[in-house]
């Protein structure tokens, strides 16, 4: 894995837009494929395909925008109609800043989009919320491009309420 990502390191100094999804894991890419398929309305890997699993940020910024609203709103239409099942919400930041900085950052964009799933009906008790910071980008290049990518929350969704998070239902 170092070797894999010294190769795209060494890209990314060389073409600079080459921005590379290093994460590869469920939910980062759209590939978690849970129960059913992405032609099944009440699947995991529907929602992550169709109703879309992640929003984006400004830089320092964890106010959602209109493209966010509408995304959570589609979430949130989801998880209503979908009742069995959790969800994660990441916090993620661009590379800039300090870590503790970005922690921070991811949490308010973790708790803004679990704040606005609440409003809109979902029980807070099927929210858990965990933030990363700068530590899991999943594009990496020093260009706005891939700072765009790596500054989001996403909304993993998982097996059932029986879930217990990292931070515990809800809390951060």
């Amino acid at each position: 894995m170092k070797f894999k990502q010294t190769m795209v390191l060494a890209t990314c100094l060389m073409v600079p837009a080459a921005c590379v999804d290093l994460r590869g894991g469920p939910g980062d890419d759209g590939s978690n494929t849970g129960s059913g398929s992405v032609n099944d309305p009440t699947s995991v890997a529907y929602f992550n395909q169709t109703i879309v699993d992640r929003v984006f940020f400004e830089v320092d910024q964890s106010t959602l925008n209109p493209t966010a609203i509408g995304t959570l709103d589609a979430q949130s239409n989801w998880l209503l109609q979908n009742t069995a099942y959790a969800v994660t919400i990441e916090g993620h930041a661009d590379e800039q800043g300090t870590r503790e900085y970005n922690i921070a950052l991811g949490a308010r964009r973790a708790n803004a989009v679990r704040d606005y799933l609440v409003s809109k009906g979902i029980a807070a008790s099927r929210i858990d919320i965990v933030t990363y910071g700068k530590e899991r980008p999943i594009a990496i290049c020093s260009e706005e491009i891939c700072y765009a990518r790596n500054r989001r929350a996403v909304t993993l969704v998982t097996a059932g309420l029986g879930f217990q998070g990292i931070k515990g239902k809800g809390q951060m």
